[in-house]
Order: C-alpha cells, then sequence, then structure tokens
C-alpha cells in the first residue's frame, strides 16, 4: 500500500513532514536496507496516536505529578498524543529561531544537532520536558521499525530482514532439530501476510517458512 493510500488517524501534514525527517536520521537509511521514512514509521506512529494508548484512555490520570526516576517509566501529566503535538509545534519554534527553518528543511547535521539537543534536555521546551519527547519518540521509532506490520510500521519487514527474524512461528521448526550452528535464513512472516493469504498455512494454522536462496541471504 503506497503512504498516499493510507489514511492518517491524528497527525496533521506539518507533523507528517517533522516526523518523516525526524525517524529517517534515527534510523537512516544505508547500504544494509531502508531506513524509518520508508519502513512506514511515521504512519505507525500515528496509528498508536489515534489508539487508545495515544489518549492514555486506559492509564490512570489524576496525578499528583511529582518528578519520577527512570524505574517507575511514563510520569507525565499529557497523554502522547498531547506531546507529539505539543513538542512538534515547540521544537519547530526553537528551529526557526535557531536556524530561520522548520526541522524538515534542516540540513542532517542540523537536524542532528537538534535531536541531541532534545535527547540531552539541552534544548528547552515551554511546555513539557525535550528529554520526554525524544525519548518518545525514539522509543515509537524502534516499535515502528521492528513491529509487526500489521500495525502499520516495517514495510515489506525491513526490519525483520535487517536482523534476520523469521517472524510468525514456523510449522516446520522440528525438520531443523539436528542443525546446530547454523543461520536461520527464511522469508519473514507476518501476522499480516497470514490475514493477506500470502503465505500457506499448515492445519494447525502455522506458516511453512521459505528457506532464502544463497544469493538472497548475501544481499539481505
Amino acid at each position: 500500500m503506497t503512504e498516499e493510500a493510507r489514511a492518517f488517524g491524528y497527525l496533521t501534514q506539518p507533523e507528517i513532514r517533522f516526523l518523516d525527517a525526524a525517524v529517517e536520521r534515527l534510523i537512516p537509511a544505508d547500504e544494509l536496507g531502508p531506513g524509518a521514512k520508508e519502513a512506514g514509521v511515521t504512519y505507525f506512529i500515528d496509528q498508536q496516536l489515534a489508539s487508545v494508548w495515544g489518549s492514555h484512555g486506559r492509564n490512570y490520570r489524576a496525578g499528583p505529578w511529582p518528578e519520577g526516576t527512570p524505574q517507575q517509566g511514563f510520569q507525565s501529566r499529557l497523554t502522547p498524543r498531547e506531546i507529539y503535538r505539543a513538542a512538534i509545534r515547540e521544537v519547530n519554534v526553537h528551529c526557526l529561531k535557531r536556524f530561520q527553518k522548520v526541522f524538515e528543511y534542516l540540513a542532517p547535521r542540523e537536524q542532528d544537532e537538534v535531536l541531541e539537543g532534545l535527547e540531552s534536555g539541552a534544548i528547552e521546551l515551554p511546555s513539557l520536558s525535550s528529554k520526554l519527547f525524544f525519548a518518545l519518540l525514539l522509543r515509537n521509532a524502534m516499535e515502528g521499525y521492528f513491529a509487526d506490520p500489521i500495525y502499520g510500521g516495517n514495510r515489506d519487514k525491513a526490519g525483520w530482514r535487517l536482523i534476520g527474524f523469521p517472524g510468525v512461528p514456523a510449522s516446520n521448526y522440528n525438520d531443523l532439530i539436528g542443525e546446530h550452528n547454523v543461520p536461520y535464513r527464511v522469508e519473514p512472516v507476518s501476522i499480516l501476510d497470514i490475514q493477506q493469504g500470502k503465505v500457506k498455512l499448515d492445519s494447525q494454522g502455522l506458516p511453512k517458512h521459505v528457506k532464502l536462496k544463497d544469493e538472497e541471504r548475501n544481499a539481505r
């Protein structure tokens, strides 16, 4: 499915452009494979923000709101939706003051400077902690790059191909019990593949993995 055919549920076009640029710096394309932008990570983030998770619909939100420790996990009066909306706007204001351009139009080294400032807390945002936003963005980018494509990211299973992850457990593992210290390189299978009927299943509903040929393994 092309990006144009995907219906975004929460993000505005300026926010989409910001995130496309940001996630591409966090997980850039290289000789090993596509980066986060090509893998649809921005769409993944949008779908999560449009979900119950984005509104923290199942979380206790009455406070109090003291500064938490890293072991206490997410600590903010703001929902993920509110964090992204406020942070993107305020980071772009910072970029306009610093570079006279919004984030998406900055040179790569300037974008890296901004992201490093968010990560370290050197850039102060009026509404929230820049470190909180960066940590959430980085976590969501990694989730979108490696989660099952059914959630909108990891397009063409780019993340799985990069690390050699086979995806949904197969029905033919028993055939390989006698093999030791041999890389298991197969065409990865996602939940989405199964839903769309792209793989053959056994009587228990498990897919049969197809081994990659030598030239395919070398290319990946």
